[in-house]
């Protein structure tokens, strides 16, 4: 019989079992997750406890309270990807932090709404005397137009018809940044030594930005 018709063995082709890829979850991702799970996590509570009744005797000073606290606590945490990136050497840090600053106008949205159902019940007459009237209210609106623009031009399409004005238009977040901690401080009056917290660590962040401009200058004038 002709060899070709009975081929041995070891000559016909080896099936070989392809293994599966193995995922390898990046940490960034995992950061990622675990910050939206921190995130909204307040907003999930206070929605909770919304509807449970359990928000204080003075539910709607409450709300807006700590939706205000939580937009600071996001922006502040947006602000500080950049010193972290710089001071750890890990770039992949900066993709959370248009995440951190969308939670921050999240915050901010809840606050305005609280101040407008809650506080003033939609009278329009009433909110629009207090925007004259109190200084720290009309600071706090600012802080939340700038959020809200910086948020309107955070998508790819906003940084390509922008071009290099849009870095100078997000720098605007300082100005934000400013602005909400002079609302807290002004609003508090007697006790000041939270929104002292605040600008204290907005201060660093700040003057971690100033030193790192000053030193990026000083070979060209050398």
């Amino acid at each position: 019989m002709p060899g070709w018709t009975s081929a041995a063995t070891s000559d016909r082709p080896q099936t070989v079992t392809a293994r599966p890829a193995r995922r390898v979850v990046k940490t960034i991702t995992l950061v990622k997750a675990a910050l939206w799970v921190a995130a909204l996590t307040p907003a999930a509570l206070l929605v909770r406890g919304f509807f449970r009744n359990d928000l204080t005797a003075n539910p709607g000073d409450y709300l807006t309270d700590q939706t205000g606290t939580w937009m600071l606590a996001c922006l502040m945490a947006s602000l500080s990807v950049t010193p972290i990136r710089r001071l750890t050497g890990w770039n992949e840090i900066i993709k959370v932090r248009r995440l951190l600053g969308l939670f921050a106008f999240f915050y901010g949205v809840q606050h305005l709404l609280t101040w407008i159902v809650f506080v003033h019940y939609f009278d329009v007459g009433f909110m629009a005397e207090d925007l004259a009237k109190r200084p720290y209210i009309t600071i706090g609106m600012a802080a939340w137009l700038i959020l809200f623009v910086l948020t309107l031009t955070s998508n790819r399409m906003a940084v390509r018809k922008l071009g290099r004005r849009w870095q100078t238009l997000h720098r605007w977040v300082y100005v934000a940044g400013v602005a909400g901690v002079l609302h807290f401080w002004l609003l508090v009056r007697a006790d000041t030594s939270e929104p002292l917290r605040w600008a204290a660590g907005l201060s660093v962040l700040l003057g971690l930005r100033v030193w790192w401009a000053w030193r990026k200058r000083q070979p060209l004038r050398s």
